[in-house]
């Protein structure tokens, strides 16, 4: 991957399509190889700049909205030379570039206002230029051949960029003008203005992602704006809000849920949460499921569209390319030209071993938060292939685990944790398979658990007595197989020979998660997690400073990501350890003050935490990424011990963070009804007061 000069970008996206920008609202790829439009994992510009003259302009601000509706930057002029004298003065002429995305188009708005003294005549350039990468070129990946660029054309409104790719479809960029330039020439356009004193004039720019044969709908920028700010407020009545007293973190609560909105995506089966910008701008399995638990209290259509696109895509047949087996749930789907051909086996991708158990778990979470029993009924084929799939494929020597072997042009590792060498012995030698991942035997129990209740729900008794005996067995031997006194930790994995790898890393955490551990093992887990060499400060790290491979530069091997706390956090309250659980809150607020935007990224180093400086980023870290924005929302219900049954709202001993005196929830719904909560904490104490409730709503407080 090339190296990036500057890093400072924004990021907009709207369902298939987003674009990174620098600060000035340029794409220049020799200075940020990410950069770029992007639309069904092809680029689609590579390059745009905007001169004055020849001349850059003065940045003098740049952001995005709150809600990641609109880019914003603020230029100014240098001073403007000719024949050695100076016509325009430094700092006489305001440029205000704005920028949103809508479906396959990039908006563009740029206004310009004399504040000089005198008549000033203006040249406007902008250059374009485009390499139609697939995203994973943009990774990095060396492709043998292209398909065929076609000459530039232009007309005298637009410039056109055609790609004819090799899976036969052709690709173009349309660049459109309003008002008419003076003069397009190649891949150059040039307005030519007068502007009087105080005078302004305002030009519009769509830069259109077109794929052959499809339709798309022409707007305004006035009516596509019109759209996102419907769309913005749709979700704004349809989710709950939370309020603090702390500002700060009311920042991040904001940005974490703008986010989680942009990043969600309308399918033909509801909203999807896409997993990350900009390398994971697609449906994944885990992620989607992950994410939608996160985000189930504040609104719970995400896990309903969610588990009905999975539900629709579960494999029905073996593929041994696509890593299909009956009843598994799909990894990854890529709509790029490289996926559509072969290139990489992620078109449609079944690789993970986790999104089939974790699927399970969010369909039985989706149920007790709604009752939707309706919608249970219709997807409880797909939950029994599930559940069926972990028994018959997933446990491939039936010892009770589920396991899997690497693929050979797909993953090699199978659970979140999937860079090549994430899984090891103590003496850092690579694990031979099939491997038994410590966290998916918690997802595997937790799935039969879950599952159970449902089975009972839908009066099928024999069905859930009989997953709740095959759970608790798996309990009982995750405790046998996995748990190693010395190390205390349950182990990383079983290897093929069941030889343990004995290896402290946050996978064990995800068995608080499922509460798939006694008591006694939890409360070890809570202590082990704390200590030096596991707690980095900002948060738990993947593995322990203390084995072989703890790198905190690496991915997955001493790192620190968001939503592996999240999890962790919301198992810790599960068994009562609430201080340890506002730890990790604690932590990540403070984590976020330190990223632009309060906007916590996929993951950062696990470097210690030191006085005065904030946490080292991973360089190619996805940002936004859907989990971790996710992650403050599942930690913050984990200290409140909120839960759902029917009408009633549970709070079983709830507390704050010292840092946050008061919460307001507003338009919390359930079932039949909804309620605005005002919660106050005393100490370790927190109320919840009832401020106003409609239909039948019941709130009950354990202390």
């Amino acid at each position: 991957m090339k190296e990036n000069i500057s890093l400072e970008t924004y990021t907009l996206k709207h369902e298939e399509g987003f674009a990174i920008f620098d600060a000035y609202g340029n794409i220049d790829i020799e200075r940020n190889f990410e950069e770029g439009i992007y639309y069904e994992g092809t680029r689609f510009l590579s390059y745009y700049k905007l001169y004055i003259f020849n001349e850059t302009p003065i940045l003098l601000s740049s952001a995005v909205k709150e809600d990641n509706s609109l880019f914003t930057a603020d230029l100014t002029n240098p001073d403007i030379v000719k024949n050695e004298e100076i016509v325009i003065p430094e700092g006489t002429l305001h440029i205000l570039r704005n920028k949103f995305l809508y479906e396959n188009c990039c908006y563009e708005r740029i206004y310009l206002k004399n504040f000089y003294l005198n008549p000033v005549d203006i040249e406007l350039n902008f250059y374009f230029n485009n390499d139609f990468a697939d995203i994973f070129e943009v990774r990095g990946f060396k492709r043998e051949r292209k398909g065929k660029f076609f000459p530039l054309q232009t007309e005298r409104d637009r410039i056109k960029f055609i790609y004819k790719g090799l899976d036969n479809v052709e690709r173009i960029t349309d660049i459109l003008f309003n008002p008419l330039p003076e003069k397009i020439f190649s891949n150059r356009a040039i307005y030519k203005l007068r502007l009087n004193p105080r005078g302004s004039f305002i030009l519009y720019l769509n830069i259109r992602c077109l794929i052959e044969n499809r339709k798309f709908n022409k707007c305004s920028y006035k009516k596509a704006f019109y759209h996102i700010k419907r769309r913005l407020e749709n979700w704004e009545n349809k989710s709950c809000k939370i309020y603090t007293s702390n500002e700060q973190f009311n920042q991040w609560l904001k940005r974490s849920w703008a986010d989680i909105i942009m990043l969600t995506t309308s399918t033909e089966y509801g909203l999807y949460p896409y997993a990350g910008i900009p390398w994971f701008n697609t449906i994944f399995g885990r992620d989607g499921i992950i994410t939608a638990l996160e985000c189930l209290w504040i609104n719970p259509s995400i896990a309903k569209g969610t588990l009905a696109f999975l539900a629709h895509h579960q494999a029905k047949e073996f593929n041994p390319e696509q890593d299909a087996q009956p009843g598994k749930i799909v990894h990854e789907i890529r709509k790029g030209e490289m996926a559509a051909i072969g290139e990489i086996p992620f078109a449609k991708y079944y690789g993970s071993v986790d999104a089939t158990p974790l699927f399970v778990i969010l369909a039985s979470k989706y149920y007790e938060r709604t009752g939707d029993i309706e919608f249970i009924k219709n997807i409880w084929e797909n939950i029994l292939m599930a559940i069926s799939w972990i028994d018959e494929y997933g446990d491939i020597d039936k010892d009770g685990f589920v396991e899997y072997y690497p693929s050979e042009r797909g993953l090699i590792n199978k659970g979140w944790k999937d860079s090549k060498d994430s899984v090891f012995y103590e003496d850092g030698e690579l694990a031979k398979p099939p491997i038994a991942l410590v966290e998916i035997q918690g997802y595997a129990y937790k799935a039969k658990r879950e599952g159970a209740k449902l089975a009972r729900i839908l009066g099928k008794k024999d069905l859930a007595v009989k997953w709740e005996r095959e759970a608790e067995r798996l309990k009982e031997l995750i405790e046998e197989k996995f748990w190693d006194e010395e190390i205390k930790c349950f182990v990383l994995a079983l290897d093929g020979n069941k030889r343990p790898c004995r290896v402290r890393s946050s996978n064990a955490g995800h068995l608080l998660f499922c509460k798939a551990v006694t008591p006694s093992k939890a409360r070890a887990l809570a202590s082990l997690f704390f200590e030096k060499h596991f707690f980095s400060g900002w948060g738990i790290r993947t593995l322990s400073s203390l084995e072989k491979r703890y790198n905190p530069l690496s991915y997955h091997n001493g790192s620190v990501w968001p939503h592996d706390n999240a999890l962790i956090a919301f198992g810790l309250s599960l068994y009562g350890f609430k201080e340890e659980a506002l730890k990790i809150l604690k932590a990540l607020f403070e984590a976020s003050t330190f990223f632009k935007l309060h906007r916590i990224p996929e993951l950062f180093c696990g470097f210690e935490r030191r006085t005065n400086e904030g946490p080292t980023h991973y360089p190619v870290a996805c940002h936004p990424q859907a989990w971790s924005a996710g992650a403050v929302f599942l930690i913050l219900q984990g200290c409140l011990g909120l839960s759902f049954e029917g009408n009633e709202i549970y709070f079983k001993h709830p507390m704050l963070p010292r840092f946050i005196d008061e919460l307001w929830v507003k338009d919390l719904a359930v079932k039949r009804g909804v309620i605005d909560l005002y919660l106050r904490r005393y100490g370790d104490d927190v109320v919840v007061n009832v401020i106003k409730k409609e239909g039948e709503v019941k709130i009950l407080v354990e202390k």
